[in-house]
């Protein structure tokens, strides 16, 4: 084998979670990904990967209709299959990704029916079985052990890194990332104790960020900055920015969203709150310095988050 495929597209949580396939893989191939344009820089992040291959199918679901959505389509595909891969593994297991396999040169591999959401058999030429049971990085690394033939190492790496940046608008040197913001309700930790969180921070002589993505998680963080005295709300950050921003926290808290598996990804000290999901299915899994606290109907309590802040902070 000497070039290698890998389909996942999205969500930011799940792309993170394919980063290990990369380093299995990487002694041994050149490997290329096709990943939403949104989350493109996070493949990038890792040496690994020798081609980002950026798909929209997001952007172009809302612009069908219009004939410059059908150009990039056709742009896409003609540069999908500009290169004949010795293999394609699907790891998304959806028919947006199975699609996306089918149209590129290579054998393709991917989940039998009972292991995707999708029976997708007729787009692979080989589909594995892997259990449900396995945490989300590990049915990646399964998967595409089992289509090249080869033995997983126990220990799973990311393989990114990213180095510490400062930015003009920060107000300590010494900072944690409250990471506040998720995609449904039921994830939330209550702001009262967020609130609560960083007022011990801060007065440990640390300063709290609160980073947002959309108006609405703008305004939460207003919410909380209110409360806070001395937090900082920073402008909307790149993923490159973001990534900056992890490497030199103190530590970083955050409910189960995309951007708390890269913080654990690149190595920062890490705490995921859960409140509505298994920790064991999705949450951080196999990061150096990360614990994840709570589960489903029984959110952390605030010693217990931090009280974890302050251990995995001062592991070397």
């Amino acid at each position: 084998m000497e070039s290698i495929l890998l389909v996942k597209t999205s969500s930011l949580g799940d792309v993170i979670h394919n980063l290990p396939v990369v380093s299995d893989l990487r002694r041994a191939v050149a490997v290329d990904w096709v990943v939403e344009e949104a989350f493109a820089t996070i493949p990038r992040l890792h040496p690994g990967v020798a081609d980002v291959i950026p798909v929209a199918i997001r952007r172009w679901r809302r612009s069908l209709g219009r004939g410059s959505t059908w150009r990039e389509i056709g742009q896409f595909v003609q540069r999908l299959r500009a290169k004949r891969y010795d293999a394609v593994i699907d790891t998304q297991g959806l028919f947006k990704s199975a699609l996306i396999t089918a149209a590129a040169r290579g054998t393709r591999y991917g989940l039998d029916w009972a292991s995707s959401r999708e029976p997708l058999r007729l787009f692979y030429d080989r589909t594995f079985g892997i259990p449900w049971t396995l945490h989300a990085v590990e049915r990646n690394r399964t998967l595409a052990a089992r289509a090249l033939g080869y033995d997983l190492s126990p220990h799973p790496e990311y393989g990114v890194h990213a180095r510490a940046a400062f930015f003009p608008w920060q107000a300590l040197q010494r900072y944690v990332v409250l990471l506040h913001a998720t995609s449904a309700a039921s994830k939330l930790w209550p702001e009262p104790s967020w609130i609560e969180l960083g007022a011990r921070c801060l007065q440990r002589g640390l300063g709290c960020i609160l980073p947002w993505g959309s108006e609405g998680e703008r305004a939460r963080s207003a919410r909380l900055a209110a409360a806070l005295r001395g937090a900082v709300i920073p402008p909307a950050l790149t993923f490159d920015e973001l990534a900056g921003l992890f490497a030199g926290a103190h530590a970083v808290a955050g409910v189960d969203t995309g951007l708390t598996h890269l913080a654990g990804a690149l190595g920062a000290p890490t705490v995921g709150i859960y409140c509505a999901t298994d920790a064991s299915a999705t949450g951080l899994y196999a990061c150096p310095r990360a614990v994840n606290l709570g589960g489903i109907g029984r959110p952390p309590t605030v010693d217990e988050v931090m009280s974890a802040l302050e251990e995995y902070a001062s592991t070397p």
